[in-house]
């Protein structure tokens, strides 16, 4: 089991209307005959956090700019059914694996386990499995904060995947305008697990492509891929490269001149395997708003929306590529089939535990 640190993070003092903090719940709607609740968590900022028991899905995230304005800074849509027609993860919560597994297969305890194959013959994120999911869901508090704590049984061979997997995902928000994810898994069965959320970003709202947005990632080397954006297994540095994130950058400068689009790739952060530490900071300068997130996990993918297309989000926005930025904290892609890689290998006994937290801020 990991075991998850804790840390202490230094605020910018702005002044907010003070809200009664509150978590409403109502219904969406039903899915294969359960029902799916949107639950809206706000906190004593106003700050507002949406989210369903169809995927744990974040439907809106309303943050105060550095004038105390809120602006949703998520896409997504505005009702269920267009969630349940399919979309691109929109605030998911991913499972069995996230990001993708070459061939939709591995080699474990000698056997070979075939995977469901949903991009040319890739296995990613794990069949869409927990997106498309009707989770349990139970209003909870601690000291990281107030929300929801989501329930799902994965049958065995679910996928593909060896293993009955019983999962959580709490989702927190506090009183700092910080919120908390936690994931935790236990299975009956050697199997491989990394989980995510898959929120897509924009912090002006939306109102403007994000290549203002400036982007670090604490990161020294990155994953490298084939065709099928795959990993070949090689760590190669970063320094020189167009995706280099290693200091504080704006993404319009460089995003033009990397292939598949954009930004597509996964950050081996600089820390220890379980260490909670701060993998990216993001800041929209024209808000002002700040985005930190830590976690415990040993990398993040940077996706810059480069896929989006004809797809008609909430507030009738079109969303386009380069319209918000994805930071996917996870084991490394395809670690199941290159032992270099930190281990996704979950055993019986054992118990599947990752943090990250999105932690907004202000900037002047």
């Amino acid at each position: 089991m990991k075991k998850i640190l804790c840390f202490a993070v230094f605020f910018t003092l702005v002044s907010y209307p003070m809200y009664a903090q509150s978590i409403q719940k109502e219904q969406w709607g039903t899915v294969k005959g359960k029902e799916v609740s949107l639950y809206t968590v706000t906190n004593k900022n106003g700050m507002k956090m949406q989210i369903m028991n169809l995927g744990c899905i974040i439907t809106s995230l309303f943050v105060p700019d550095k004038n105390g304005k809120l602006d949703d800074v998520v896409l997504g849509f505005d009702n269920l059914e267009d969630y349940v027609k399919g979309h691109p993860s929109f605030g998911t919560t991913v499972g069995r694996y996230a990001n993708r597994i070459k061939d939709a297969q591995f080699v474990m305890n000698d056997s070979v386990y075939k995977l469901t194959a949903n991009e040319e013959g890739t296995a990613i994120h794990g069949g869409n499995e927990f997106r498309d999911a009707v989770w349990d869901a139970e209003i909870v508090s601690n000291e990281n904060g107030e929300g929801l704590r989501f329930h799902y049984l994965s049958p065995d061979g679910s996928f593909g995947f060896p293993g009955k997997l019983d999962v959580y995902a709490t989702y927190l928000l506090n009183d700092d305008n910080a919120i908390y994810v936690t994931f935790e898994a236990e299975t009956d069965k050697d199997t491989h697990v990394s989980m995510t959320n898959h929120s897509y970003f924009n912090l002006n709202g939306a109102k403007e492509l994000i290549y203002d947005h400036r982007v670090l990632v604490d990161a020294d080397t990155y994953t490298e891929f084939d065709e099928d954006i795959t990993p070949t297994g090689k760590l190669p540095r970063l320094k020189e490269t167009a995706w280099d994130l290693s200091s504080m950058t704006r993404l319009g400068d460089k995003i033009h001149d990397i292939p598949l689009n954009g930004y597509h790739h996964c950050y081996v952060l600089n820390k220890e395997d379980g260490e909670m530490k701060k993998a990216a900071e993001v800041i929209e300068p024209n808000s002002g708003r700040k985005l930190e997130v830590f976690t415990t996990q040993p990398g993040i993918t940077v996706y810059a929306s480069n896929g989006l297309d004809n797809i008609t989000g909430k507030y009738g926005i079109d969303y386009i590529p380069h319209m918000a930025l994805c930071l996917e904290t996870q084991d490394l892609p395809d670690a199941v089939n290159h032992p270099n890689f930190p281990s996704t290998l979950l055993k019986p006994g054992e118990t599947y535990s990752e943090t990250v937290v999105y932690d907004f801020g202000i900037v002047k």
